[in-house]
């Protein structure tokens, strides 16, 4: 009986390890197995990476803004007559003044095609600049993270390249001169009737809206980078943009 109970407890460990053996190794293709990880980054790659991502980016939206009709041709940035001023364009439309008011729409674009031409090097400036802390913050931000970074480094600067230029396209047309009188009435009138003066200032107007314009298209061009491998075209962007 003795040697019949040791016998059963043999073949049960051996039934036992058997049993184990065929369940590792049914399991083995699954337990070596490992998810792919993101490539690791050093904060260079990470900050050569954004920079390249974003000279891509602005030299995207400059050529494709300074171009003729690159601002009228585009209903996402085209420049519509003041907002402030609809009550002018209405009264002008009613005294059959369409053709002045379609020249004048047309100048305000054209005024802010030839702004957008000293975009580029303000940029560079602004991306020569960027630090590990900034990269970081810009890879992690989410959509539009970059173009916030480069509005907060380069509205002032952009502002007061863009003023000279706009300035040049207007006068050439004597865009201000008709204008100018035209407000000064329209607000002297408000000012007897208590109505919401406009303010007068046309190439400010024009150089605001240019630059809103200009940060359109880069926001564009920074979401197609971060959402669409495709237009992640060389190596270092795929490896940064492909880590997030």
């Amino acid at each position: 009986m003795k040697f019949l109970f040791v016998g059963l407890i043999a073949f049960f460990i051996a039934q036992c390890s058997k049993l184990s053996q065929e369940l590792l190794t049914l399991a083995g293709p699954l337990t070596t197995s490992s998810t792919p990880s993101a490539p690791s980054l050093s904060n260079e790659e990470v900050i050569s990476g954004l920079k390249e991502a974003l000279q891509i980016g602005i030299k995207n939206a400059v050529e494709k803004s300074a171009i003729l009709d690159g601002f009228l041709g585009n209903p996402q940035i085209r420049l519509p007559f003041p907002p402030d001023a609809l009550q002018v364009k209405e009264k002008a439309l009613q005294l059959g003044m369409t053709s002045q008011v379609e020249k004048f729409e047309t100048t305000l674009n054209r005024a802010a095609e030839e702004a957008v031409k000293e975009a580029l090097p303000i940029f560079s400036d602004a991306i020569r600049n960027m630090s590990i802390q900034d990269g970081f913050g810009i890879l992690k931000g989410g959509n539009g993270a970059a173009t916030t970074y480069l509005k907060n480094q380069t509205s002032t600067q952009l502002y007061t390249a863009f003023l000279p230029r706009v300035k040049e396209a207007t006068s050439k047309v004597n865009l201000t001169a008709y204008w100018t009188p035209i407000i000064n009435k329209y607000n002297t009138a408000m000012t007897l009737s208590g109505g919401q003066k406009i303010n007068p200032d046309l190439d400010d107007y024009i150089t605001q809206r240019s630059i809103e314009g200009l940060f359109i298209l880069i926001a564009k061009e920074e979401d197609k980078i971060r959402l669409n491998p495709a237009d992640r075209v060389t190596e270092l962007l795929a490896k940064v943009f492909g880590s997030i």
